[in-house]
């Protein structure tokens, strides 16, 4: 403990004098302090101990220039310190998203950039992205939004160096601003190129790959470019495949992870009729089936259930087709009509018009809604349910007009007699003041007469 704090006010000093021929120094306290991070948890949980200035002291040595050398180990230092929950939490309290980013921003000017820096800066993102909601808004701002992207597109055959950047742009695309922006330098294709066929190498990739995707379409701008390269068909082909090869259900969740790019893209009206034309209903009917007799896939077989709902034909009622398990017949169909043209229709026939995305070319270029909303799609919404009570109340209609329901009104006089003149407060009676339209003395009784 008394090492570790020697070494964090050695460093402090050195931050205040901002000497250039302390660098040598400085990376000297920086490889000490990263062994003690490594083979010390004490120091780890002191670093981050309540009261603790450890991080600070290393935040701010990150922001000297003359150290630059020394960013891969004080970066390093952060990644054994931080093991996810608190210990991210603290370093973003302290403002380290900021200055890793902008660490990123400089690491990135470099030609080539230090492939362990740049590992080491995107692992340490990925980690602390889910504590700072803010951090897509801050990525956009200081310009480092495109960094990871370009990594990825350099280097496609780097799974090494891929992997955390893929893991940042998952991050990156809970942002729907992020995610339009994003889509329009190709991201959405470059997904494509990552994930493919059933293959046990690189799991952890296409996992995380097929994450990114499903952020990515839920933005309607990206989900339609999707649907016009043809992604539909490809991504139900992928689930196919992957449901033959793995019988032994090692890969659930790559393949709920396809599942839940066809369910992104599957929000849009375009993206149902494409589903539709793949033939998506009997591929996922069918794997669904085969997927009953094993209760570890009923999330395959819930999320399947969702899109299958979402995209199946939508008639009123009565239906007179097969479609539907109960047979509602009227009892007078005109010969002509919208009834009788409606009971014509062929049973594969959508007869309710879809109207969902008719104002969404307006909406498209107008998507970059508030921050406040960057994480309203981490939610997950059921939008099959209806949750409108006017919507489920039947609508009553009268049988026969108001006019000849009135000769039952001497039935029911209480239905319409008024009430009010009781005195229901008082005790008393009223005296008893007959109309004088009724004719005869007016008699009140006095007080001891009955």
């Amino acid at each position: 403990s008394s090492r570790t704090m020697s070494l964090l006010s050695q460093l402090e000093k050195i931050n205040l004098d901002s000497v250039l021929g302390e660098a040598d120094n400085a990376r000297y306290i920086t490889s000490k302090i990263l062994h003690l991070v490594q083979s010390q948890e004490k120091t780890r949980k002191e670093m981050t101990s309540k009261g603790s200035t450890g991080i600070e002291v290393i935040l701010s040595t990150l922001e000297v220039k003359p150290f630059n050398l020394c960013d891969y180990g004080y970066i390093a230092s952060f990644h054994f310190i931080i093991g996810g929950g608190r210990r991210a939490s603290v370093l973003v309290t302290k403002g380290g998203t900021q200055i890793l980013l902008q660490l990123l921003l400089t690491a990135s000017k470099d030609s080539p950039p230090n492939e362990e820096l740049m590992v080491l800066l995107h692992t340490l993102l990925a980690k602390i992205g889910p504590k700072d909601k803010k951090i897509g808004m801050k990525a956009r701002i200081n310009g480092a939004l495109n960094i990871s992207l370009n990594l990825v597109k350099q280097n496609l055959q780097n799974h090494r160096l891929i992997l955390p950047c893929l893991q940042v742009l998952r991050v990156y695309s809970t942002n729907s601003v992020n995610a339009v922006s994003l889509g329009k330098n190709g991201v959405v294709e470059l997904m494509f190129k990552i994930i493919g066929p059933f293959s046990k190498k690189n799991t952890s990739l296409m996992k995380v790959a097929l994450d990114t995707l499903a952020a990515l379409l839920k933005s309607k701008t990206n989900a339609r470019r999707a649907v016009d390269r043809g992604y539909v068909q490809v991504l139900l082909t992928i689930y196919v495949d992957w449901h033959r090869h793995d019988s032994r259900h090692r890969y659930m969740l790559i393949r709920k992870g396809i599942l839940q790019c066809i369910k992104s893209v599957t929000n849009i009206k375009l993206g149902r009729k494409a589903f539709i034309d793949a033939n998506g209903m009997k591929i996922l009917y069918n794997t669904s089936q085969e997927c009953l007799a094993v209760r570890t896939l009923d999330p395959l077989v819930n999320t399947s259930s969702l899109i299958m709902r979402k995209c199946f034909p939508k008639n009123r009622l009565p239906l007179p087709t097969i479609k539907s398990a109960f047979h509602f017949q009227l009892p007078v169909i005109p010969a002509s009509g919208p009834v009788a043209q409606l009971y014509n229709l062929p049973p594969d026939v959508d007869d309710v018009v879809d109207e969902s995305d008719d104002n969404d070319d307006a909406e498209t270029e107008s998507e970059i809604e508030t921050e406040n909303d960057d994480d309203k799609d981490q939610h997950f919404k059921n939008d099959d349910i209806e949750t409108d009570i006017n919507k489920l109340k039947p609508r009553q209609e009268l049988g026969r007009p108001i006019e000849e329901l009135k000769m039952y009104e001497q039935f029911f006089p209480e239905l319409s007699e008024n009430f009010q003149e009781c005195d229901l407060v008082s005790k008393e009676p009223k005296p008893f003041v007959p109309d004088a339209n009724l004719g005869g003395p007016i008699v009140v009784p006095t007080a001891g007469e009955e």
